[in-house]
């Protein structure tokens, strides 16, 4: 219901702003500029999202099948299954969502897009099968989509890859500070989402588990920066996110070799759904990108933009992280307007400058809410999506506050 809302009040917003520019200020293109965008973001839609994605989506599933046979599922289930079965409850034991659940975390915080999606995908799928409202989103369902909705990743690869495209100075410099937001946001989603749905916080199991996961990333970061060189965190993270990327579809193979499965056929049999699957997700991804699209050419992101620095000025606050915010704008919106927008912040500023380093803090602070609601939700039929989008936007808004905060201790 809130997406349905959203998407009328994008064209709503982008028709009022077009028109005032066409009646006061003469701007007779003001209509054509949201018009084009119309079309140019609905072919993004197919032919540069979903189109592409057959491919990955048909791999991934494929030896998503074979790890399936193998038991890797299960062994994952018991491996993460005291934690995941307090916040899935739902979930019962030894069900495969657990495990592919798993594995799409896995994915996402190595930063390993190729096969995140479609991981991502798979698990909805196996959520959507306990589903007993088909075309309401679940509980699980929602802390899954909360927790993807926070982008953690361990290594911000592609950041740090375009800081050093753009000559900055250290290009890793926004490594910790990347980590700590999007960990922020992560926490604050999975807690918000917990306390809605009732979970019991203080279980002893959580309580290790997140304070395990807060060690191994605190551990991680700090050899990482203190015993690698700029050069040699660009290696490892290409090497470390490669290795596994392909060590993951060799350790399924051999596990079915070992238990006997015809590893060719059940390659085929799960790849079929593939294509299938993203075809469903098309009419959801180019409604999504073509609302973003009008809200963003009718000049809207710029006048909420300068309301924003209005008001923290008169309110006598530093108002350099608001030369930033468009990119926070953007990242719950759409992946590519984020990216594009801290490109564009970066060669407006500087790329060692504090609103080109904020800016990619911002993101990598968070993940795409509205693009991943359409696109999981989308795939499984789901049309009511009740209190996800609120969720994933607090932990978006967490993500930036963090980010903000961690932007001014380390280059403020």
């Amino acid at each position: 219901m809130a997406l349905n809302y959203i998407w009328i009040t994008f064209f709503i917003i982008a028709f009022i702003i077009a028109l005032v520019k066409l009646i006061f200020l003469g701007d007779t293109e003001a209509f054509k500029t949201i018009v084009d965008s119309l079309f140019s973001s609905s072919q993004t839609a197919v032919m540069d999202i979903a189109l592409p994605l057959v491919g990955a989506m048909t791999l991934w599933l494929g030896i998503m099948k074979i790890g399936e046979k193998a038991g890797a599922i299960r062994f994952l289930s018991r491996i993460v299954g005291p934690f995941f079965k307090r916040i899935f409850p739902e979930i019962p034991e030894n069900h495969p969502a657990m495990g592919n659940i798993m594995m799409s975390f896995s994915a996402n915080l190595l930063g390993l897009l190729n096969a995140g999606t479609p991981l991502g995908l798979k698990a909805m799928d196996s959520l959507q099968e306990l589903n007993p409202k088909k075309e309401e989103a679940s509980n699980a369902q929602i802390m899954f989509l909360v927790l993807l909705t926070s982008g953690m990743q361990l290594l911000p690869v592609s950041i740090i890859a375009q800081r050093a495209i753009m000559h900055a100075k250290d290009p890793t410099d926004i490594f910790i500070p990347c980590i700590i937001a999007t960990y922020a946001s992560a926490v604050i989603g999975m807690i918000a989402v917990a306390i809605k749905q009732r979970i019991n916080l203080f279980d002893k199991v959580i309580i290790s588990w997140l304070g395990g996961v807060t060690l191994f990333i605190t551990a991680s970061v700090w050899y990482i920066t203190t015993h690698l060189t700029k050069d040699q965190i660009s290696t490892f993270s290409k090497i470390t996110s490669n290795l596994l990327l392909f060590l993951i579809p060799v350790i399924f193979i051999t596990g079915a070799l070992i238990k006997k499965v015809n590893v060719f056929e059940t390659f085929i049999e799960g790849a079929k759904s593939g294509f299938e699957t993203c075809i469903k997700i098309i009419p959801y991804l180019v409604a999504m990108l073509v609302g973003i699209a009008v809200f963003k050419s009718c000049g809207a992101l710029g006048y909420l933009n300068d309301g924003l620095r209005f008001v923290i000025a008169k309110a006598g606050l530093d108002t350099r992280f608001v030369d930033a915010m468009p990119v926070a704008y953007l990242k719950p919106l759409s992946g590519s307007g984020s990216r594009a927008m801290m490109i564009t912040t970066m060669q407006t500023y500087g790329t060692d400058s504090f609103a080109g380093r904020l800016g990619c803090i911002f993101n990598g602070s968070a993940d795409t809410t509205f693009y991943i609601v359409a696109l999981y939700f989308g795939s499984v039929g789901v049309r009511k999506s009740r209190y996800a989008i609120p969720f994933g936007l607090l932990a978006d808004f967490a993500g930036i506050a963090a980010a903000i905060f961690v932007g001014y201790l380390f280059f403020g």
